[in-house]
């Protein structure tokens, strides 16, 4: 993805907030150099970053006459408004190792056995993944196959098939899970209620004999 960026000279509390009044977005390029104070377009930026791409692959960033590969880093947003506050990028080439969370894509867990055959479901854990790589190497995100998920079944980070030169990134002896098969709990038979017929009224007896005459 490409986008366009303005060098600005001004720093400082008051001149971010000028720039927010008028439909601008500080920023800051750092790595491979000295740090670089830009500003974009709010607008562009806002809707770039709905995008799945703008956040886990590398961008072309257009500053002056010269085209730098970033990938971004960091942004802030307003407390309630849909406003961007601020963003950070840094500037990245082939040979850039790099630390990213990426989206996880899943597919064919409908074909699985443990939905196909055991009608379970296949809860996913984890919606993004940390990985190491190189820069060159960064994908868009990671597809995880499915189709081999059986009842009763978890996979780990440990179990999972990375393109060659991407490794996930492990936090000690944690191995989380990923994805999970669940088994859904049947629907409790509700007992039909037993209709209680109201209890017949007893007739009043017939007085059989008429009052004594006095």
């Amino acid at each position: 993805m490409k986008f366009t960026a303005f060098e600005r000279a001004l720093q400082g509390t008051g001149a971010s907030r000028r720039l927010r009044n008028a439909g601008k977005v500080p920023g800051i390029v750092y790595g491979a150099g000295t740090p670089t104070m830009i500003e974009l377009d709010h607008n562009a930026l806002y809707f770039a970053l709905k995008k799945e791409a703008f956040h886990s692959s590398i961008l072309e960033m257009e500053l002056g006459s010269q085209v730098q590969k970033v990938l971004l880093r960091d942004f802030q947003m307003h407390a309630w408004k849909q406003q961007v506050l601020h963003i950070d990028f840094q500037r990245v080439d082939e040979s850039t190792r790099l630390r990213k969370k990426v989206p996880l894509h899943f597919t064919g867990e409908e074909n699985s056995p443990a939905v196909k055959t055991d009608k379970c479901l296949v809860n996913h854990v984890q919606t993004e993944l940390e990985i190491e790589c190189l820069a060159s190497q960064l994908p868009e995100f990671v597809t995880i196959d499915l189709s081999a998920m059986v009842k009763g079944q978890s996979l780990h980070v440990n179990d999972l098939k990375l393109p060659e030169g991407i490794k996930a990134v492990r936090h000690g002896t944690l191995n989380p899970v990923i994805a999970a098969v669940t088994v859904p709990k049947e629907e409790e038979e509700v007992a039909p209620a037993t209709t209680v017929a109201p209890a017949a009224k007893t007739p009043a007896k017939k007085k059989d004999e008429k009052q004594n005459k006095k």
